[in-house]
Order: C-alpha cells, then structure tokens, then sequence
C-alpha cells in the first residue's frame, strides 16, 4: 500500500471488535482517507502497541451510588512501546509503505524519538531513518535506510478539539499531493 498508518494502541471498542480505528476516531480517519481518494481497504492500518493500554479506577455510580470498577483507556508507556518495537519493525519491513504516517506524538516518538512532536512535525514531509529495536531489545538504533514519514494529528483531536479540523483537513490533502509526488 501507499501508505501505513500508525495509531497509538487499541481502546476499548477496537478490542472488542479486532478492527484498528473502528470506533469514533476511526469514523473521523475514514473520512480524512476517502477525502484523498483512499479507502481502508486501499491503506495499511496498525498501531505501535497491540494490546489495549488501560487504568483501573474506583468511581462512584452515578445511579446507584455503589462504588465500581472502571477501565478506561491511557497511553501507553515507553516501556510497553519497546515491547512491541519488534512486532512493529517486521511489520514495516514486511509492509514496506511509500509514506509512513505516525497519527499523534505516541506514533511519531516511536519513529522519531522522544523529542518529536507533533504539534511542530504534522502535516510536514519527512524523509529521515527511524527507530528501531536494537538487538537486545532493550532501546532503539536507527535505521540506515531513510522513510517517507508524514505526521498526523490523531483523528480523536478533531473529537476534543474542533478547532484543530481546518489544519487535519488541510495536512490530509497535503498527503494527497506528497503521494502523487513520490509515486
């Protein structure tokens, strides 16, 4: 495919359903992909970690007053990110993606490093090594070979902060023109 999209890890709806990007923010993404011509089937979709991050945390039934369980998503650790870094490098390897586009600062830190952000990087053209597991498994190297990375916002920052649209809209069609560029 053209392009691997990279999310952050599964939540709660994801993993119920075994579908990356299937819940609110999936809706949002479908709807940036198809604006530049695409469609799921058309792109690459994963995440930098597979199994769903979540907190415990004791709340208070609104209805009932009991105190209950609730496991809401959270981002995952550094740590949880390294542990699935070789997954992640032979999926890329296997993939092999003219464009690689991290969706939101978890996504783009695993490719970048620590210090990327995506509020400076979003919607710009990249063409630099990555990240990768080194062979202890314990830290990162980068590669040799350079990637074409083009960092998005998440599609959930559309749904928590709708000022943020015009410039999404605005980064997606400007994937659409690198795509035909780099073809």
């Amino acid at each position: 495919p053209d392009l691997m999209l990279v999310g952050e890890a599964p939540g709660r709806h994801e993993e119920q359903v075994d579908i990356p990007f299937s819940g609110a923010s999936g809706q949002e993404l479908m709807g940036f992909i198809e604006s530049i011509g695409y469609s799921r089937s058309t792109v690459y979709i994963t995440s930098v970690v597979r199994k769903r991050p979540y907190s415990i945390k004791r709340v208070r039934d609104k209805k009932t007053g009991e105190i209950v369980e609730k496991y809401p998503n959270r981002t995952p650790t550094k740590k949880e990110v390294l542990a699935f870094a070789p997954l992640f490098d032979w999926e890329l390897a296997t993939v092999q993606p003219r464009i690689i586009v991290p969706l939101g600062n978890t996504a783009l830190q695993r490719l970048l490093g620590n210090k990327a952000n995506i509020g400076e990087l979003h919607g710009q053209l990249l063409h630099e090594p990555i990240q990768q597991a080194n062979e202890q498994h314990d830290g990162y190297q980068l590669t040799t070979e350079k990637y074409w990375i083009m960092p998005m916002y998440h599609p959930a920052a559309v749904l928590y902060a709708r000022r943020l649209e015009p410039t999404i809209k605005a980064d997606w069609q400007r994937l659409g023109q690198q795509i035909k560029e780099i073809k």
